[in-house]
């Protein structure tokens, strides 16, 4: 008997799991993995990021990208990096499959501009956003801690200056993982770190 109770119990866990998992969409992040490669953006300071999304929910859903500009703590500008119900052709305006991966590429130029190259499935787009002098910005992914909805936004990423932490004896540390790992909602770094510039990168997926 207790076999049996044991053999049904391990059946309702599996189908709990099943359903609770159904429809989710799962998110997962990627960066260049050639040390030379590596070698070479970090020498240049191109940032590169691979986002992976998957799940079945996905088919024929439509995909809004967004940006929000952030300084010196206050939301100065939004705008969209795409939204394919805008795109020309019909086969593009929503993700074909149960996998859609975007790919980020980007760089501060000598002009203090942040050139950023977005690839999705089947087209390429180009944005620039205005940026300070520093160096040492960073393309960072934003893992969150829910399932992903459709209809709803999240956040992917950020491309962000760092938290600067002055030591004594030491110097001044720049700190990245500390802001992300702070448990502080994205859009409020500027106010609470002194983050005086930094982008917050959204995602939704919607029917069509």
């Amino acid at each position: 008997m207790k076999t049996k109770v044991i053999h049904l119990m391990a059946v309702l866990f599996f189908l709990f799991n099943s359903f609770t998992a159904w429809g989710q969409v799962k998110v997962a992040y990627d960066y260049a993995k050639s040390q030379e490669l590596m070698d070479y953006f970090h020498l240049e300071r191109i940032e590169y990021l691979k986002l992976s999304f998957s799940g079945k929910e996905l088919t024929n859903k439509t995909y809004h990208m967004s940006v929000k500009e952030i300084w010196d703590g206050e939301i100065k500008r939004e705008r969209d990096i795409v939204n394919s119900r805008n795109l020309p052709y019909e086969q593009h305006k929503t993700v074909g499959d149960t996998i859609f991966n975007v790919r980020i590429i980007s760089k501060l130029t000598a002009d203090n501009k942040l050139k950023m190259d977005f690839h999705f499935p089947s087209f390429s787009t180009g944005k620039s956003f205005e940026a300070t002098s520093s160096n040492i910005y960073s393309l960072r992914a934003v893992v969150e801690k829910k399932p992903i909805e459709i209809g709803e936004n999240f956040y992917i990423m950020v491309y962000m200056l760092p938290y600067e932490v002055k030591i004594e004896g030491v110097g001044t540390m720049q700190q990245y993982c500390a802001v992300e790992d702070s448990g502080k909602e994205i859009e409020t770094w500027g106010k609470e770190f002194g983050i005086k510039h930094y982008l917050v990168f959204e995602m939704k997926f919607e029917s069509l």
